[in-house]
């Protein structure tokens, strides 16, 4: 077994979700989710066929984000896997619960914004997410000062009263 680091590429503004999934219609019923969740929402996801053709199958409301989640697809190249990149101003805890929702989806690596490597596995069988690394390494504990200033932001972009 090799293992790899595939780093998601993706604008600084934008986010990314990396799941996994198992049917061809994936494309679409994300689409329709992505769509019905956010008002003009501007996304890209890309699927990763895992039999028949194992083409990536892609759909969109924005080209740029279309190529990135086809460009990360192809880099990660593990069947049935799917990139959806949410484009800057979208942002993921607004569409997972569509997302979740959509019966092809088995199941969510990461939904970040910070920068992603994917790690995979490569086989004689072909290649697989064993995982994802999502950020960087915690520099601390939040004290009395720090938990005033994410409730104060949790407040200040509408999450909390």
């Amino acid at each position: 077994m090799e293992l790899t680091a595939v780093p998601i590429s993706k604008p600084d503004t934008a986010s990314v979700i990396l799941g996994q999934s198992h049917f061809i219609k994936t494309v679409e019923d994300i689409h329709e989710a992505m769509v019905n969740s956010v008002p003009g929402i501007r996304f890209g996801v890309a699927f990763c066929e895992a039999s028949g053709a194992r083409l990536v199958r892609v759909t969109g409301t924005d080209e740029e984000m279309q190529r990135f989640a086809t460009d990360n697809a192809l880099a990660i190249g593990a069947g049935h896997t799917f990139v959806l990149m949410l484009a800057e101003g979208f942002y993921p805890i607004n569409v997972l619960p569509a997302l979740l929702a959509v019966p092809e989806v088995v199941g969510i690596f990461c939904a970040s914004a910070n920068p992603v490597e994917v790690i995979v596995a490569q086989t004689d069988a072909g290649r697989g997410v064993l995982g994802v690394v999502d950020g960087a390494t915690p520099l601390g504990v939040e004290d009395d000062e720090a938990v005033a200033w994410r409730k104060g932001l949790l407040r200040a972009i509408g999450y909390k009263l």
